[in-house]
């Protein structure tokens, strides 16, 4: 078993306090937080980690001015991957993500700036989403020549419909303010989105 000081983070810090409150900061603010597979399995290794470490609740927030932005498109278009590998690629994605939801730990989420593709995936497998007066949420794979593969059409339909999911993902809508909080993307909206998620942990 692994023991959370033996993990090996470069694109995610990772803080435990007194009170067994983790704080799981995605780290890549140059690129508005999107998930690279690193990231990915980093994810994968905190959240297996975390239910055997006697962690109560985890906070997932991240630096810069934005949640995240979903896929790497860099590394994808670098790694010029075939449908195979990528579908191996989506895999470890969903392995990331249940583990979140279904670890047993709750997990907060604290969203701010973009809230979009692979990144609404990662905000929707928290138990319970916070966010900022600047959030947006959006779908925009299809408009690229992608599809979902982190779980939105799962995931994402279960928090405000499939009729509203399907047309986020066809048309690009975008969602905000109180809005958001209305279909279900998020339930609190907040002027201190940290303060809020740390008063619910506590």
């Amino acid at each position: 078993m692994r023991d959370i000081g033996d993990l090996k983070l470069s694109n995610i810090l990772l803080e435990v306090d007194d009170d067994g409150i983790a704080s799981v900061t995605l780290n890549r603010p140059d690129k508005r937080n999107a998930l690279d597979l690193a990231t990915i399995e980093e994810l994968v290794d905190i959240f297996t980690t975390l239910p055997r470490a006697g962690v109560r609740v985890a906070i997932l927030r991240a630096n810069g001015p934005h949640f995240s932005a979903g896929l790497d498109l860099v590394e994808h278009h670098r790694q010029n991957r075939s449908a195979a590998e990528f579908m191996q690629v989506c895999l470890r994605w969903h392995e990331a993500f249940n583990k979140m939801e279904y670890g047993g730990v709750p997990v907060i989420a604290v969203l701010k700036g973009a809230v979009v593709g692979g990144g609404l995936e990662l905000a929707s497998a928290a138990h319970i989403r916070v966010a900022g007066p600047d959030t947006y949420f959006g779908l925009p794979e299809g408009q690229r020549g992608l599809f979902t593969g982190g779980g939105a059409t799962i995931r994402v339909a279960d928090l405000i419909g499939k009729a509203r999911m399907i047309d986020m993902m066809l048309s690009g809508r975008l969602y905000r303010g109180q809005e958001a909080v209305d279909v279900g993307l998020c339930q609190y909206l907040e002027e201190d989105a940290e303060a809020r998620a740390l008063q619910i942990a506590r």
